[in-house]
């Protein structure tokens, strides 16, 4: 009940805030009378698929994105290209580097593709763990980023 609750006021305040990091939810979420720790605010921004958008002058706000939407996968992709550094392998583990503080946001992206081969990924502030299943299946995935990104 308590991720409930916790889940829609993160809702409401990114509505309400330009919100742009997750220190900055955390405040606002203490603010509101809400204990979280980082592990569990960044559970919270994957779950709601919360990315985050360009707002102008170099800053960028936490949105929601709407479920169903006709042009999701466009906007997965985009957050893909626009975040999207460099990345390289480690056996079935795929490194990505991406812009800074696009990281949470771009894994978002690479889970809503549902590509089968990715069993999960881990994100930071530039830097996302991409677990494939197997070796192959990660050159694989790595060919299908580079070709979403050109």
């Amino acid at each position: 009940m308590m991720k409930i609750r916790r889940q829609a006021k993160i809702l409401e305040l990114i509505n309400q805030y330009d919100i742009e990091t997750q220190d900055e939810l955390a405040g606002h979420l203490r603010e509101e009378g809400f204990k979280a720790t980082q592990a569990t605010i960044s559970r919270d921004i994957r779950e709601l698929k919360l990315m985050k958008v360009s707002v102008g002058g170099g800053h960028q706000k936490y949105t929601a994105v709407e479920a169903g939407s006709e042009k999701l996968v466009e906007k997965y992709l985009r957050v893909l290209r626009d975040g999207f550094v460099d990345m390289d392998m480690a056996g079935s583990l795929i490194v990505i580097r991406t812009v800074s503080g696009m990281a949470m946001a771009v894994a978002a992206a690479l889970d809503a593709m549902n590509w089968s081969e990715v069993a999960g990924c881990i994100a930071g502030d530039d830097t996302i763990f991409c677990a494939v299943h197997t070796q192959d299946e990660a050159v694989s995935i790595m060919e299908k980023i580079r070709s979403n990104i050109s």
